[in-house]
């Protein structure tokens, strides 16, 4: 038995067990240097680095014509808004100047808003205080039973009691 020992004693330290452990253990300290180097470089390449760079580079070259461009739009589409709207008016002002050729259409305009009345005919007017929310003076109507210089002299008042 002590043969058999000292025999295993002769292997552990014999060259080729040295050279086995040592290998292994290096072996083990490479699959460990490997594994931290890929866990690195699987965070950020050299070429995903380069393409973050290049699409900021994009982003950022491109952010304000972008921007002038979305503005641009939004202008033409106001000014041709502006444009159907001006286009708009200007057939209402046809319609009406052609209207305004018509006699017909004058005499009634003239007799609405005129209060003409054809020779012969008598005209009326009518005041309903019930019907009319507000009063045609701006104090209610009890300014209508003084004289007219009282009017200016309270307007002189008025402009003194201003401050400029």
């Amino acid at each position: 038995m002590a043969a058999k020992g000292s025999k295993g004693n002769r292997d552990r330290f014999s060259t080729t067990t040295r050279l086995r452990l040592l290998g292994e253990q290096t072996a083990a300290r490479v699959y460990r240097s490997q594994t931290r180097r890929q866990a690195r470089r699987s965070r950020l390449t050299g070429r995903a680095a380069l393409l973050v760079l290049v699409v900021c580079t994009l982003v950022v070259a491109l952010a304000y014509p972008i921007r002038q461009y979305v503005s641009q739009r939004t202008e033409i589409a106001d000014q041709e808004h502006a444009k159907n709207e001006a286009e708009r008016r200007v057939e209402q002002l046809r319609d009406a100047k052609a209207r305004l050729q018509d006699d017909a259409h004058v005499v009634r305009l003239s007799r609405e808003h005129l209060h003409y009345v054809k020779p012969g005919e008598t005209g009326f007017t009518m005041y309903d205080p019930e019907a009319s929310g507000s009063s045609p003076h701006p104090d209610g109507g009890k300014s209508a039973d003084q004289p007219w210089y009282s009017h200016v002299w309270r307007g002189v008042d008025e402009a003194d009691r201003r401050e400029p």
